[in-house]
């Protein structure tokens, strides 16, 4: 019977597969040796292949312009970044080297758009879309940019107050974008999402606030659903009905010319992950386009905002097993060197699953455990995987090099909401960051971006 780790690994899923493989009995990351990477900077580490998001970006490009071609459809395709996926300086200036556009959520992602153009990143036609709830300090600050030439800033109203607001900051011609409320999914606690204008508003808003109004040019109509781009009725009906919305306007709006299909496309957590993108591409430019024709309308250009599908299959966590622990017959535990709730607060706050492998002892027989870290919280744990109730792993033995493991594809939002740099649970330290890249031969360079956060900067911060 075969029961190492490496057979369970390959009898489960089609391995190895893009990204992961197996050499001397240890796993290997889009092609690095992650032992060599824990020999060099130790555990618990975050790593961030570069490269990944490049190959992300280039991909979901070729989507979406193969279905425009195959499909005869006249818009063009606009690949926007969602800044909140992960606000980090080397993920925004890696994806700025596709010639790409961004998209931004509050008031404090302004200061960063600045930045990115003083620094030569981006110019004044790059697409900046301003979504999300705004109070004043975040109005001004797009209506500052507005002011300053960016002339493809596009704040995407969310309600229809705040448009009163460019009224009276922005001085000259400002492009509008109108976020469309969808309805949530039949199982989900509200009816109606709480972002956005109600679709059988926004038409009579337009007459009412934006016709005739020489200050305004409504270019855009945005549509989001938290799903995700998903292959059910659900999303296809969504889709559906706001793409009648945008056909209406259309026929009283002649400057409207863009639909936004918002963020959604989905990443791999698992080995078993099976998703058609070319399909899904595909389908979403032919239902557009259908409902346009059928309209006697334009279609639109499209723009999509993808956060999570840019950065999150750049991300690795990888973690030293320390210990184990056998509590009772049945539960074995695997003492991790950190804190979920530090480092992939996913796991602990949404239950979130992510793509877990040993990244050694391959050649070792596998048995079920429970991974606990290292906090008194009695939520820090990771017990069972997306395919199956269960975690399994390589036996540990004394005596041996240590068990290493690692999570991957965690690169979006789990700095963000861990509080990087600031006070964590039971104040575990954040770990290392390590940037990996390639240089023009191919060859892999690896860089710190941060230490393991001290004792002393959290103390700081909580006044000692």
């Amino acid at each position: 019977m075969k029961d190492r780790y490496y057979d369970l690994i390959e009898q489960t899923f089609y391995f190895p597969q893009e990204g992961f493989e197996v050499m001397n009995d240890s796993l290997y990351f889009n092609g690095i040796c992650l032992m060599d990477i824990i020999e060099q900077y130790g555990t618990p580490l975050k790593i961030t292949y570069l490269p990944k998001i490049n190959s992300q970006i280039q991909k979901a490009k070729r989507i979406f312009n193969v279905a425009i071609a195959k499909n005869d459809y006249k818009g063009t395709y606009t690949y926007c970044y969602c800044t909140k996926s992960s606000h980090f300086s080397f993920v925004m200036e890696e994806a700025l080297k596709n010639n790409i556009h961004l998209e931004t959520s509050s008031a404090y992602d302004i200061p960063i758009i600045q930045h990115l153009f003083e620094n030569k990143k981006i110019s004044k036609d790059t697409y900046v879309l301003c979504n999300g709830f705004k109070r004043k300090s975040y109005t001004e600050s797009i209506s500052q940019l507005i002011n300053q030439g960016f002339h493809n800033v596009i704040p995407i109203l969310d309600n229809a107050l705040e448009i009163e607001a460019y009224q009276k900051l922005v001085k000259g011609k400002c492009k509008i974008g109108i976020r469309i409320a969808a309805d949530e999914e039949p199982d989900f606690e509200f009816y109606t999402s709480r972002l956005g204008l109600r679709r059988d508003k926004i038409v009579d808003f337009y007459k009412q606030r934006m016709k005739g109004n020489n200050k305004f040019e409504l270019k855009m109509l945005h549509f989001f659903i938290n799903t995700g781009i998903r292959d059910n009725a659900y999303y296809w009906s969504e889709l559906r009905k706001a793409v009648d919305i945008y056909c209406e306007l259309k026929k009283i709006c002649p400057e409207l010319d863009s639909f936004d299909i918002g963020g959604g496309f989905p990443v791999r957590k698992s080995l078993g992950f099976d998703y058609d993108y070319d399909y899904m591409a595909d389908q979403i430019i032919q239902q557009i386009k259908t409902s346009c024709r059928e309209a006697g309308v334009t279609e639109p250009n499209i723009f999509t905002e993808f956060g999570t599908f840019t950065v999150a299959e750049s991300g690795a966590v990888l973690y030293n097993a320390i210990d184990q622990k056998q509590q009772n017959d049945n539960e074995l535990w695997y003492m991790i060197d950190s804190s979920f709730i530090t480092t992939l607060p996913d796991t602990w706050g949404i239950k979130q699953k992510f793509i877990l492998l040993a990244i050694n002892h391959w050649n070792k027989e596998y048995v079920r455990v429970n991974i606990g870290g290292l906090t008194c919280d009695s939520d820090d744990y990771y017990n069972h995987e997306s395919h199956v109730n269960q975690v399994f792993l390589p036996a540990m033995a004394k005596k041996e090099q240590p068990l290493y493991i690692g999570f991957f594809h965690t690169g979006a939002y789990q700095e963000s909401l861990g509080g990087y740099g600031g006070i964590q649970h039971c104040l575990i330290p954040a770990p290392k960051h390590v940037i990996i890249d390639r240089d023009e031969n191919g060859e892999i360079v690896t860089r710190l971006f941060a230490k393991e956060q001290s004792a002393k900067s959290m103390l700081k911060i909580l006044g000692y």
